[in-house]
């Protein structure tokens, strides 16, 4: 199917075709679930896209956009699918902002003065 007026795709066959979902029925199991949207609104797995719709697809705690490009319904190789869509995801933040949380040993006991303070200045609680 090439993108022309008045086509449509499955969304979960869309997401599968394009190598979001490995298998299309883990595209269906995640639109049952509530992880895609489509131009905002939660979409079954049989809801029709088209061409310029914005896709929301939940993915392992992180949401990817996506907006359609073109109409597929099988699937292909890694090149024609980055071509099939336009991914607007934000990149993640860096590895620097995300907490860090510090591993006592187990049986090591309570922390002493010192070693909270520097618990503390990781933490970014001068």
């Amino acid at each position: 199917m090439s993108g022309g007026h008045g086509e449509t795709a499955r969304v979960d066959a869309w997401l599968w075709a394009v190598r979001v979902y490995k298998t299309r029925s883990a595209a269906t199991t995640a639109c049952r679930a509530g992880h895609v949207r489509v131009n905002g609104e939660r979409a079954k797995a049989a809801q029709p896209v088209r061409p310029g719709d914005e896709l929301r697809v939940r993915i392992a705690g992180f949401d990817r956009h996506l907006v359609v490009k073109q109409l597929l319904t099988k699937r292909v190789g890694a090149p024609q699918a980055a071509l099939a869509m336009e991914d607007r995801t934000p990149p993640p933040p860096p590895r620097e902002a995300m907490a860090f949380v510090p591993v006592r040993d187990r049986g090591a006991g309570r922390p002493t003065k010192r070693e909270r303070r520097e618990i503390d200045r990781l933490r970014g609680r001068d």
